[in-house]
């Protein structure tokens, strides 16, 4: 496998989570109901845990739609972000060692995902458990990014 394979081998399976993020930002409501009936969870039966958080954002997400839907304009916009930035690693696609800033810039996103979550997430009530998995994207996200820039550098030492 070339180098520039493996390059885009990687880049693809950042570049897919980004899109995957983005398109699934913004049909919120429904994919809360969806998993929420998936998970079989119901207000009703649902009092503590994982199933109850999930019932409680999506009747908060449900409320919040139907009061002012105008809000659901702010996830659009995130889901926007994923997408434009997404687009921003093409560049990489086609000139990695021109272009490894634009990987370099994605691991920093990544790591600066955790103190986001973990400032953010106790002053907007999220519990601990879900902090950590917003977390994980960009622990998750950075691993693809990593072996990206580690082969863009071997690239740029063979071209020297």
């Amino acid at each position: 496998m070339t180098l520039r394979t493996r390059i885009r081998f990687w880049l693809g399976i950042f570049i897919a989570g980004l899109v995957l993020s983005g398109l699934t930002a913004f049909p919120l409501e429904t994919e809360l109901r969806g998993f929420a009936s998936w998970i079989h969870a119901d207000a009703n039966v649902a009092t503590s845990g994982f199933a109850a958080w999930i019932v409680k954002v999506r009747d908060a997400l449900a409320d919040t739609n139907l009061k002012y839907p105008f809000l659901a304009y702010g996830t659009d916009w995130l889901a926007f972000a994923h997408l434009v930035i997404a687009v921003a690693f093409i560049g990489v696609w086609r000139e990695p060692v021109r272009n490894v800033w634009v990987v370099e810039f994605g691991m920093i996103a990544c790591a600066m995902v955790l103190p986001l979550a973990f400032i953010a997430g106790p002053i907007r009530g999220i519990p601990f458990y879900w902090q950590l998995i917003d977390c994980s994207f960009g622990l998750l996200g950075i691993i693809p990014l990593w072996f990206c820039r580690r082969t863009i550098k071997r690239m740029e030492d063979e071209e020297r």
